[in-house]
Order: C-alpha cells, then sequence, then structure tokens
C-alpha cells in the first residue's frame, strides 16, 4: 500500500478544511456500508476515503449526498423483542458496597 498524504489529496481538493470534511464524510459512509470505490486492501474507512479523493474518484459532490441507510436498533432487534430488565437494585447488593 502506498502512504497517502494530505499533499496527494489536495491535488483534488481546494483546501484543507475541505478536504477533512470530504473524507469524514466519505469514511463515514464507507463504514456504515457503502461500497469503497479502490481496493480496500485491509485499510481503515479514513484511509479508504483518503485514497479515493487522492485518486479523483471522490469529490465535493458527496457533501450533497445523503448518507446510506442507517443501522439502527430495529435493525438489529426485532420490535416485538422483549429487553430483559437488569436493573441492580440496593437491597441485592452485597454488603459493604
Amino acid at each position: 500500500m502506498a502512504r497517502v498524504t494530505v499533499e496527494d489529496s489536495l491535488e483534488n481538493v481546494q483546501n484543507r478544511f475541505d478536504l477533512v470534511l470530504i473524507a469524514a464524510k466519505r469514511a463515514r459512509n464507507i463504514s456504515m456500508g457503502a461500497e469503497p470505490l479502490v481496493d480496500p486492501e485491509k485499510d481503515k474507512p479514513t484511509v479508504i476515503a483518503l485514497r479515493e479523493i487522492a485518486e479523483g474518484l471522490v469529490g465535493e459532490e458527496v457533501l450533497n449526498d445523503a448518507p446510506p441507510p442507517s443501522v439502527g436498533p430495529e435493525t438489529l432487534m426485532p420490535p416485538d423483542t422483549s429487553i430483559p430488565d437488569t436493573t441492580i437494585y440496593e437491597k441485592d447488593l452485597p454488603a459493604g458496597l
């Protein structure tokens, strides 16, 4: 893997502030399930996002994109599943705590 630098990415983005916004949004999208546009190579989403920007595959348009569908509690657990009560009461604690 080639090392990605800010300078590589700045060739395709106007300034460092925009770079941070674009990279953060793209990394968040990747971590939420968006398909990487480059070979992930076991890189973290932030590095993948910077590589995409450096290669000119992602730019300011990502700031206007809708995020991919998020994974919420209803996706992880069906709505009719009950959650057990895990409340700890003072009377149940060992003496001296």
